[in-house]
């Protein structure tokens, strides 16, 4: 498991949709969620090994609400998920993505699902680091150029004697967080500003998108989504 520190700075599928064959509640259409099970506290299985995390809560929240479309979950490795959606095999991906320019290109992005911040990912085995004067000596995965970054490059200026082993990397969160579970790494530094439920391209696709992307709204609006947010990460992490 991975907790979040918040670091103390604030810096086939879908085509040619006729309105006659629309979903109802009457004729739901058939929904399939992918998700790979990690990391947690994203989206993981639990002791009684049943699917849960904040992306499989906030799912199940969402489409609690929406009785036009009758959802299923599965598990499946992440490349796996991209390629189903392709091939309309799944119709959502929940494995807390982060937007890049390539997936804008081939999928639709729902509004945000999460803000990420930025945070210091640290595993639940690891009870030295609590703050950012904890990091020195220590090893965290940076990306380049975010503002956080060069903050902790020039608090290293100002810590030469002991600083913070800055390990760049120019990979996602979620092996980030990967690397943060297995202790591979101490802490790692999360910079993406948002991630988001992905949703296959096409007609029916921006019909599912602007479904979800409303209900996003209410549960922002009534605390649904901060309440899983301190389920899981005892800090309000909705979008605003």
């Amino acid at each position: 498991m991975v907790f979040l520190l918040g670091a103390g700075v604030a810096i086939g599928g879908f085509y040619g949709i006729d309105p006659a064959n629309a979903a109802t509640a009457d004729k739901p259409v058939n929904i399939v969620i992918a998700t790979s099970a990690g990391p947690r506290p994203f989206t993981y299985f639990d002791k009684d090994n049943q699917l849960a995390g904040y992306d499989i809560d906030l799912a199940r929240a969402v489409f609690s609400h929406l009785s036009q479309y009758k959802v299923s979950f599965t598990t499946i490795e992440l490349p796996s998920i991209l390629a189903g959606l392709d091939s309309d095999r799944f119709q959502v991906g929940a494995n807390n993505f982060a937007e890049n320019k390539q997936r804008k290109e081939k999928y639709i992005f729902t509004q945000p699902i999460f803000e990420n911040q930025f945070v210091i990912a640290v595993s639940e085995k690891n009870d030295s680091i609590h703050s950012l004067k904890d990091l020195l000596g220590k090893s965290t995965e940076v990306n380049p150029g975010i503002n956080f970054t060069t903050a902790l490059e020039k608090y290293n200026q100002q810590h030469k004697e002991n600083p913070v082993n800055l390990k760049y990397t120019e990979a996602e969160l979620l092996p980030v967080l990967q690397n943060v579970a297995s202790g591979k790494e101490e802490s790692g530094l999360i910079g993406a500003p948002y991630s988001y439920f992905l949703v296959a391209k096409g007609a029916k696709g921006e019909i599912l998108a602007n479904d979800i992307n409303a209900q996003l709204q209410k549960l922002i609006a009534d605390g649904t989504i901060t309440a899983i947010s301190q389920k899981y990460f005892h800090g309000d992490y909705a979008p605003k």
